[in-house]
């Protein structure tokens, strides 16, 4: 049976999970601890946690650290290599690597005219004041972040020089995004293999700007049109993901969206459908290292 090593968070709730998935399928564990890995160059042999990685079958990339850094980047170099010599990665490294970056993944959804918020992107504190006049309310993005950690809510006003540059201060360029009037919701779609797998919504608590989970959101089900799906499936064809998830969000003006994930979410999938994300991907996988 295959011997197939999954890349994540130990005690993470979507890593244990695929890592049990693997074990159910194959009768073999391995949670492999992104941060402990070793690649010896002249051998060509990656370590980490006492196993030789270049002797498995194949890795699924589920995380490569708990908060999204470009530190991330050095391990996705060293998975990369694997992958290079010959090793099946799922989805490929380089293929994350260009979805941490948030200006990297927005500038290539903008380049393929796919709909999303007014943004700007500077270093100039004037040039941002300039945005947040034009927007009115902006939000400040952090270039690496996930479910809206980090991000700055900054409304047109006297005070909001003063915000803009203490924002300033800890990053050195500046992502500014619209707030756009949401309906109460955004929403999820899951991709496996480039093919629909499902949808799901992310209800906002009434007290806050997002809709994360941790800011009180809640996940229902949800059915979107088929043009909406059409319209996500040519966001995320872009990047080549074996497994991802788009945000979206259905605004007056027509659908935007926000974001093409670079690992994708089991949680929303599992609480909203009946289908297993984690079974589901490890019998993709199965399926093409066997082909």
């Amino acid at each position: 049976m295959a011997k197939i090593g999954v890349v994540g968070t130990i005690g993470g709730w979507s890593s244990e999970m695929l890592a049990d998935a693997v074990e159910k399928k194959t009768g073999y564990r391995l949670l492999i601890e992104p941060g402990k890995m070793a690649l010896d160059l002249p051998s060509g042999r990656v370590m980490c946690q006492g196993v030789e990685l270049n002797r498995l079958d194949a890795l699924i990339v589920k995380k490569v650290g708990a908060r999204y850094s470009p530190d991330l980047l050095d391990r996705l170099e060293i998975l990369r290599y694997l992958n290079e010599r010959g090793m099946p990665i799922f989805s490929r490294p380089e293929k994350i690597m260009r979805m941490l970056d948030r200006l990297s993944c927005t500038a290539t959804l903008q380049l393929a005219g796919i709909p999303m918020p007014p943004t700007t992107v500077t270093e100039d504190v004037d040039e941002a004041m300039q945005a947040v006049n034009r927007y009115g309310i902006a939000i400040f993005k952090p270039l690496y972040s996930t479910k809206a950690r980090g991000m700055t809510l900054i409304e047109k006003g006297p005070d909001a020089g003063e915000k803009i540059r203490d924002y300033k201060a800890e990053h050195s360029l500046l992502y500014i995004q619209q707030k756009i009037d949401l309906p109460g919701k955004d929403l999820g779609i899951a991709f496996m293999g480039g093919k629909y797998l499902t949808t799901y919504a992310r209800l906002k608590n009434g007290d806050s700007w997002n809709t994360t989970i941790r800011a009180g959101g809640k996940y229902e089900p949800h059915t979107p049109s088929p043009e909406i799906i059409a319209l996500a499936k040519r966001a995320q064809d872009l990047f080549g993901l074996d497994f991802t998830g788009v945000d979206l969000a259905e605004t007056a003006e027509g659908p935007v969206i926000f974001e093409v994930s670079a690992f994708g979410g089991f949680r929303g999938i599992v609480s909203t459908s009946d289908i297993d994300p984690a079974h589901a991907y490890v019998e993709y996988v199965m399926e093409r290292i066997a082909s």
